[in-house]
């Protein structure tokens, strides 16, 4: 059976309780809710046990007038039920107080289960509706002075007192709902601040893969105009020689295998339309610009040392050296972002066949090491991940056991 949900009366504050479900059933309790519940049943119990045997002890000048002997298995009775009470308060607590309040004019017994039932009024309901059960609440403590009175008080001390645990009790219970309000507040900001940062990083996401499709694009197109430029000159040239036709023939075969490989790499990757007026754009960086890249780095005040092993770097794949560039320059963004004046190690390693690793390198910041002038949104190492993983390649980054902050990935490079 399915709870139903059912909208919140409007005495109880919002989502303060929940109402039970089709079957009758009241709300579930959590573990919290029965260790609480469970100890004010049990501190009821001894609250009713303990005005009991009070009210019958052999002093003269302690125990009740002979008038109201009879109130006391009577107060018993009523201390025991309210007690029973306690454990439909939270599914009641505004019908439980209304109907217990005239209780509170008589009974010494129930005292206490009277009190925890006022309290969860005064947490799970309204202001309005706390401080008119209060006030009535007061009306009745008038009474139970001339009903019950104490015999070393006089009326208006025990008025007075019955008036401090009255207010006594409101307060602590609007401190409870206010910090509980609080929690729920807190709770709500950081579910939403979640959401909204998982909503920047799924848009980093689709810009990145926009940019990678453009960039497929551009590089796809080069090689299909490969293609139609030797077939163009074979279809108006049927008569060439065997060596140029073998020769046009394996230009277009090795364009057409090209091509092939980055229609694998696109596909997934949606291209977004862009309008007529933008300019277009300037052409894609490679591996061959990694060395200018640190040069402007260096220009900038940057300490960069480089290592490069990479064999038959002229044969890189231009998506592989693509992805490298920007690597490379996500390294060198936030090193100079996030850790100002530190030196950045950059290493260049691999061959076809083996692949290609990229590692930037540089210190963990000390304190301070923030360059207030280059903001950021935090995005730029997710939109690296997802270009190493549409490359199918691997990225790591954090710090290591060296203490360094370490930017690493591995690129397939076919042989």
């Amino acid at each position: 059976m399915t709870s139903a949900a059912v909208p919140d009366h409007p005495w109880l504050l919002p989502g303060s309780l929940t109402t039970g479900d089709r079957a009758g059933r009241g709300p579930r309790r959590t573990t919290r809710d029965w260790v609480v519940d469970v100890l004010a049943f049990l501190l009821s119990l001894g609250w009713v046990a303990f005005a009991t045997v009070d009210a019958t002890l052999p002093d003269p000048e302690l125990a009740a007038p002979l008038e109201q002997r009879w109130l006391i298995p009577v107060d018993a009775v009523i201390g025991l039920i309210c007690c029973a009470l306690l454990w439909v308060r939270r599914r009641w607590p505004l019908g439980l107080a209304v109907a217990t309040l005239p209780l509170t004019a008589f009974s010494m017994g129930a005292a206490i289960p009277l009190l925890i039932i006022y309290f969860t009024v005064v947490v799970h309901c309204r202001t309005a509706v706390a401080l008119a059960v209060t006030a009535a609440g007061l009306m009745t403590n008038f009474l139970f002075g001339y009903v019950r009175p104490e015999p070393d008080l006089s009326y208006w001390a025990a008025t007075v007192w019955g008036v401090v645990i009255s207010v006594t009790v409101l307060a602590w219970g609007m401190f409870v709902r206010a910090r509980r309000q609080l929690v729920v507040s807190l709770r709500e900001r950081a579910e939403r601040a979640e959401a909204e940062q998982q909503l920047r990083v799924a848009q980093a996401r689709q810009l990145e893969r926009t940019r990678i499709a453009r960039e497929m694009h551009d590089v796809l197109a080069h090689r299909i105009s490969l293609l139609s430029l030797h077939a163009g000159a074979l279809e108006f040239r049927p008569d060439a020689p065997p060596e140029e036709v073998a020769r046009a023939a394996g230009v277009i075969r090795t364009s057409a295998h090209a091509a092939q490989q980055d229609l694998r790499e696109v596909i997934g990757v949606l291209r977004a339309e862009t309008s007529a007026a933008e300019e277009p754009e300037r052409p894609q960086p490679t591996l061959a610009d990694v060395p200018a890249l640190i040069e402007e780095s260096r220009t900038a005040g940057v300490r960069v040392d480089t290592v490069d092993r990479v064999a038959a770097s002229d044969r890189v794949p231009d998506a592989v050296g693509r992805s490298v560039y920007r690597i490379v320059q996500e390294g060198l963004t936030n090193a100079r972002k996030h850790a100002a004046g530190a030196a950045v190690a950059v290493e260049l390693a691999g061959g076809p066949g083996e692949g290609l690793a990229v590692e930037v390198r540089n210190r963990w910041p000390v304190g301070g090491g923030t360059d207030p002038g280059l903001p950021g949104a935090g995005t730029g190492l997710v939109g690296i991940a997802e270009r190493v993983s549409l490359a199918g390649g691997r990225l790591e980054y954090g710090r290591d056991d060296a203490g360094d902050f370490r930017l690493a990935a591995w690129l397939p490079w076919p042989a």
